[in-house]
Parts: structure tokens; C-alpha cells; sequence
């Protein structure tokens, strides 16, 4: 099968979602200038450099009560900061109800019953049990081709490690099987590691 996006697949549900797969879960949280707190998962999110690290996330819709965005776009345009929270398997639940088009005044960590805990470089709360959590200054905000679509870029200022995933000098994600997103209502867990060298290396 062959198709043109601007033609239209025919199929019940956008392949699209499915083929770029898995992609891991950016759990955002943000901070507005009211004080409230918002917290919202992105299946748009990578980490995309090292020195200084770096992290991205796409927003691809918006709400009336926000504008041309959602939440987090709008309190990072506030403030200048976030924080991702990684999300692992246990937390699926309680990330899938933050997930709802909720209003502006609702506060997720409330509603879903996640502790939260403050974050140290930047005036943001964080998900308090995360396996990790990075805390992100604003770099850009990237308008992408489309209405209501939003490239955001952080500078990574601070990190959380849960002490269980260290593992000997190492971040260890067996030790709380990260979740990922893939398409349609699908999602999968990491539960089985290997290792390759590349070209060159011993």
C-alpha cells in the first residue's frame, strides 16, 4: 500500500501513529504564573543532544481555554520552564488520566493522586516517584507546519534518579520497565535489554 498524506489513507485510523514506533512518553510538567500546577503526557518527546543536554517535545493541538495550544505549551510560554518525568510501568494508569482534556483550573497531580515534589534548579513541581525527572529550561518554541503545532526545546538543568535504578554506576531501566507509546490505543513496555558495539569499539 502506498498513500499520499494529503490524499488521505482510507484506513479507520491514521497508520501514521503506528509506524514510528515505540517513542517514548515525555511526562510534562509545568508551572503557570497563577502558581497552578499541570501535567500532561507527550508521545512526541526525545532527548536530542548531549553537550549541553537537551530535550524536545511536540504539543499538536489546542483547547478553547488556551488558544492556538494546551496547557503546557501555555505555561512554558509563561514561565520559561518544565520538567519531563519518565514514565515506567506502574504508572500507566495515573498518566493515562492525565492524559484527558481537562480544564485549564484542573490540577492533574491532584486528580490522578500523584505526589508531587519541587524541583531544584527551576520553579516547577515534579512527579516525586518517577523513575526520573529532568528539569528544563525553555530554549525555543518551534511553530511546525499545521495549526496548533508546537516543537519545544529544553536545556536539561537538573536530574532525578530514583536510587533503585542505579545499578552498579548505571541508570538501570529493568529496574522499572519503561513505558513507551505506539499507535492507536497501544502502548508496550520495556522488559528485555541487549547490548551492541558498534563498528570500531571493543
Amino acid at each position: 500500500m502506498f498513500y499520499r498524506p494529503q490524499d488521505g489513507h482510507g484506513l479507520p485510523h491514521n497508520p501514521f501513529n503506528a509506524i514510528v514506533t515505540p517513542r517514548p512518553i515525555g511526562w510534562i510538567s509545568t508551572r503557570g504564573t497563577s502558581g497552578h500546577d499541570n501535567l500532561a503526557p507527550y508521545s512526541f518527546f526525545n532527548a536530542v543532544a548531549y553537550t549541553p543536554p537537551q530535550v524536545m517535545f511536540a504539543s499538536t493541538s489546542n483547547k478553547p481555554d488556551r488558544g492556538d495550544t494546551k496547557d503546557s505549551v501555555a505555561q512554558i510560554r509563561e514561565t520559561g520552564v518544565f520538567c519531563v518525568n519518565i514514565v515506567e510501568y506502574a504508572m500507566k494508569d495515573a498518566m493515562n488520566l492525565t492524559s484527558g482534556p481537562w480544564e485549564a483550573s484542573v490540577d492533574e497531580f491532584t486528580k490522578a493522586g500523584i505526589a508531587r515534589a519541587e524541583c531544584q534548579t527551576i520553579a516547577c513541581s515534579r512527579v516525586a516517584n518517577a523513575p526520573a525527572n529532568l528539569e528544563c529550561r525553555l530554549t525555543q518554541i518551534v511553530p511546525l507546519e499545521g495549526q496548533n503545532n508546537f516543537a519545544v526545546f529544553g536545556e536539561v538543568t537538573g536530574v532525578h534518579m530514583r536510587d533503585d535504578c542505579l545499578k552498579d554506576g548505571r541508570f538501570d531501566v529493568l529496574a522499572f520497565n519503561p513505558l513507551s507509546r505506539l499507535g492507536y490505543r497501544d502502548y508496550a513496555v520495556v522488559r528485555e535489554v541487549f547490548s551492541l558495539n558498534r563498528p570500531g569499539e571493543k
